[in-house]
């Protein structure tokens, strides 16, 4: 009876070692999309990365430097926070510059650009290493030989932290006004909580971040517990989500490991590539 009691123990032991360290891995992780579209002739991939702030992915960046890689995508979409307010930016500044050497990289503004108030320093260095700032634009752009016409939003805090902020309502008035619609369309943003203007706004595929994974999931169960702007159990902590009418969104749970104060729980950061056919 004793000896039974010791192997209950002993296996209960193990299991909870095992489910801690599943709950509290960190490791990168590769998340695959797959999208069609009429609107594309020849398969393209895109890497969609958010929510650096900064952190530590090994030596010189090396084991996120060497994801991206692994995956050869054909442009990169940088959706918000890869730069963060407390943490110094070399750990961003070091993965930026190998990254933007080898792919087309678009850049939007998360809140914790703005709330460093180096926004503007951000931006220029940027923009001298090749990477495009499309806060508040629309570029058409040929890849892999697609028309893909490319809008990006500035996340809303801009207004309030530069004074210089059109809005980010009236800079999605603007993208859908600026926009070709016989390319395939892209919506680049920080924030998903604003996914009732995103439906109704008609862009192909929407791309956004910030939530985090709603930090702590239990996968197949609860999709996250707590996201900034959604609150507890968010809707959009991460995924791919389909609008009734029309249009698709990602959302990315982003790269943030050191910076959170509160850890992640199953809930590993992630490198999201969508690879879209026809």
């Amino acid at each position: 009876m004793k000896i039974k009691k010791k192997h209950i123990l002993i296996a209960t032991i193990t299991i909870i070692i095992v489910l801690a360290l599943l709950a509290f891995d960190v490791r990168l992780k590769i998340v695959q999309y797959t999208i069609t579209s009429e609107k594309i002739k020849k398969p393209m991939r895109i890497a969609l990365i958010t929510d650096l702030h900064s952190c530590k992915y090994g030596m010189a960046q090396k084991t996120l430097i060497d994801a991206v890689d692994k995956e050869k995508p054909d442009m990169i979409l940088l959706g918000g926070d890869i730069f963060d307010d407390e943490i110094p930016d070399d750990n961003t500044k070091i993965f930026l510059s190998a990254i933007a050497k080898k792919y087309p990289c678009y850049y939007v503004t998360g809140n914790h650009e703005y709330w460093s108030m180096r926004a503007h320093e951000m931006l220029d260095w940027l923009r001298a290493h090749d990477i495009e700032d499309i806060g508040g634009k629309t570029i058409r752009t040929s890849v892999n030989g697609n028309e893909i016409c490319l809008s990006g939003l500035n996340d809303p805090d801009e207004a309030r932290y530069t004074g210089e902020g059109a809005g980010m309502k009236a800079e999605l008035g603007r993208a859908m006004n600026e926009r070709d619609d016989t390319a395939f369309t892209m919506l680049l943003t920080h924030r998903p909580s604003f996914v009732n203007l995103y439906k109704d706004a008609g862009f192909d595929l929407v791309l956004a971040g910030h939530a985090h994974g709603g930090q702590w999931r239990i996968p197949g169960v609860l999709n996250g517990v707590f996201a900034p702007d959604e609150g507890f159990f968010p809707k959009y902590a991460g995924g791919f989500y389909h609008f009734d009418n029309g249009g698709e969104m990602i959302v990315s749970r982003g790269l943030a490991r050191e910076s959170t104060r509160v850890p992640r729980i199953f809930n590993r950061p992630e490198l999201v590539i969508i690879n879209i056919s026809h």
